[in-house]
Parts: structure tokens; C-alpha cells; sequence
């Protein structure tokens, strides 16, 4: 199996709790906390361990925040890198009102950068990179890095041999697009981000497929991978383009569905999988990741049932 990389440079401790219903002006009597490590890669680098797989985690840390990330992970049994991030590490909250369903996500805004510390941290990224293998960027970027951070990322990578995932969103996505940098391997985006990046619907699937492989076109990745929420998902190359239809499961919370296609996708090409059976396997994931509670991600069990329902087709 090929070395696996994540990075999180904005990660979090995730608190999951539930309330009988959440409404303002009055004390809320709530579940005790379940508590994850959290962010993206980290999220990434779970679900491949959940799914049998091994990777290296790269995580920005600072202050008791970030050591209880640190503790989190070594429970669970994640290869860790640790960085100095440039303040305390981030709290998340999850709350689920069992009254109605509803589930109210509050998300902390991280650490200040500075260039400094995004300059060391690509020098870091650069020499942890592993040759021959699977380096992946997802999660939100902090306050202070620049919007160019992934395109910088794939620029400093594509001389070290190491293929890079990309799952990244918003202003940074835009600002890839533009750049002028090496294409990255992988660049998945999720249906909204899709459509706010194309400045316009994309109601079908041969219209994400098309999308794309504009985007190949473009020579933003060579793969690009856009989800279609319970449709599925879809991937365009400069060859070709394939369908991933997801089967049909109860939604429990969707929290976690788009790092378990990642982790599923990734953990798939590191084993030998075509691009194809990779897609199914990342759908196969995302599908069980939905059926969990809040922060928790998909479950090999699950997967395993789901995968026979994923099914490819060409577009």
C-alpha cells in the first residue's frame, strides 16, 4: 500500500451533544459531549484507519486545545505530525434538537497565520510529503493564510513524486482555478461549491461531468471528482468520465460524508484501485458516513455492504 499524507492546518476538538429541543431565551438541559478530534484531513486520516487502512497525520496545533487533539489521536491509533500552529486550537459544536431533527453545527474560526508560519509549514509539508504516495490537503484554510495556500501547496509538491488530493473550497478553490501552478492529481468539490464556482445549476449529471472536465481542461487537476449529493457522485479525466450512483440509506446527519468519500477514495488508490473503483469505493463511504450521528464517519461494515450498490457507469 502507498504511504498516506493528510493535512490539517485548521483543525478542531468536535463536541457532539443532543438536546430535547433547542429553542432561545432558556437554559437547555443537554447530553453529555461525545468529543472527536476534528478538521478535515483529520477526519480523512480517521475514516482510513476506520476502513482498514494506515496514514500520517499532519496537524497544526497549539496550546491545551490542540494537545487534547494530540491525545484523541494517539487513542485511536493515528500516525501524527504534529506543527506548531500559531495560537490555540479551535472548538467545534454539533447540536442535535431530537424534538425536530434539526441539527445546528457551530464552527470556531481557528488560530490567526501568519506568512511566516504558512512558509514553515509548506517547508514542512514539503520534506513529510511521501515519496511515491498520497499527499491530501482538505478542511477549511484558517485566518491569515492566503487564498493561493493549495495552489502554493501543488506548486512546492509537484517536484517531491507525491500525488495530491485536493478538498478545498470558497475563495481558495476560486483562486486555484487561476493560478498558474502544476494541476493537482485529485481536486473534488461538493455539489454547491460546483455551482458557485460554474455561476450557474448544475442539474444533471452529464452537466457536473462537463463542468469537470473543463476544469481538467483548465489544468486545475488531472482528476476532478464533483459530488452530487444522494445521486452520487461524478469524475472527468482528459479520457474519460464515469457515474458513481449512491445507494439509497437513511440520513442521520450528513457531518463527516464528504472527508469519508476522501478517506475511501484515497485509501482505495493507495491500495492499486483504478480511478473508477476508487470512485465507487469513496461513494460506497460517503453513503455510510450519512448514516452515522453527528460527528461520527462512515463504518467499515457499512461500507462493505454499501459497495456492491455503488454502481459506475460512463458518461
Amino acid at each position: 500500500m502507498k504511504p498516506i499524507l493528510t493535512i490539517t492546518l485548521n483543525p478542531t476538538v468536535d463536541l457532539s451533544i443532543t438536546a430535547p429541543a433547542i429553542t432561545p431565551d432558556r437554559k437547555l438541559r443537554c447530553s453529555r459531549p461525545d468529543t472527536d478530534p476534528g478538521g478535515g484531513g483529520i477526519n480523512v486520516s480517521r475514516a482510513i484507519h476506520e476502513l482498514g487502512g494506515t496514514s500520517t497525520a499532519f496537524v497544526a496545533v497549539g496550546g491545551p486545545t490542540g494537545d487534547k487533539v494530540m491525545r484523541l489521536l494517539a487513542e485511536i491509533g493515528i500516525g501524527l505530525m504534529p506543527f506548531p500552529a500559531p495560537g490555540e486550537t479551535r472548538q467545534s459544536m454539533t447540536a442535535t434538537d431530537l424534538s425536530s431533527g434539526a441539527q445546528y453545527r457551530f464552527v470556531m474560526p481557528g488560530p490567526d497565520w501568519t506568512l511566516a508560519a504558512m512558509n514553515r509549514a509548506l517547508a514542512r509539508i514539503v520534506r513529510a510529503a511521501p515519496t511515491g504516495g498520497l499527499t491530501v490537503l482538505s478542511g477549511s484554510m484558517p485566518p491569515g493564510l492566503p487564498d493561493d495556500f493549495p495552489a502554493r501547496l501543488a506548486a512546492r509538491t509537484a517536484r517531491c513524486r507525491t500525488s495530491l488530493f485536493l478538498d478545498t473550497s470558497g475563495a481558495a478553490l476560486q483562486t486555484l482555478r487561476r493560478a498558474a501552478t502544476p494541476p493537482a492529481d485529485v481536486l473534488r468539490l461538493d455539489d454547491l461549491e460546483a455551482q458557485h464556482l460554474a455561476g450557474s445549476r448544475l442539474d444533471s449529471a452529464t452537466d457536473s461531468a462537463d463542468f469537470a472536465a473543463s476544469l481538467v481542461r483548465d489544468g486545475v487537476a488531472r482528476a476532478v471528482i464533483l459530488a452530487r449529493g444522494a445521486e452520487g457522485n461524478v469524475m472527468a479525466t482528459a479520457e474519460d468520465r464515469w457515474c458513481a450512483t449512491a445507494p439509497q440509506v437513511p440520513v442521520t446527519s450528513r457531518v463527516g460524508a464528504g472527508d469519508s468519500f476522501v478517506a475511501g477514495f484515497t485509501l482505495a488508490i493507495a491500495r492499486g484501485a483504478p480511478l473508477p473503483e476508487a470512485l465507487r469505493h469513496g461513494t460506497a463511504a460517503a453513503a455510510a458516513a450519512v448514516m452515522t450521528p453527528a460527528t461520527d464517519l462512515c463504518r467499515a461494515r457499512d461500507v462493505r455492504r454499501l459497495l456492491p450498490q455503488c454502481r459506475i457507469s460512463r458518461l
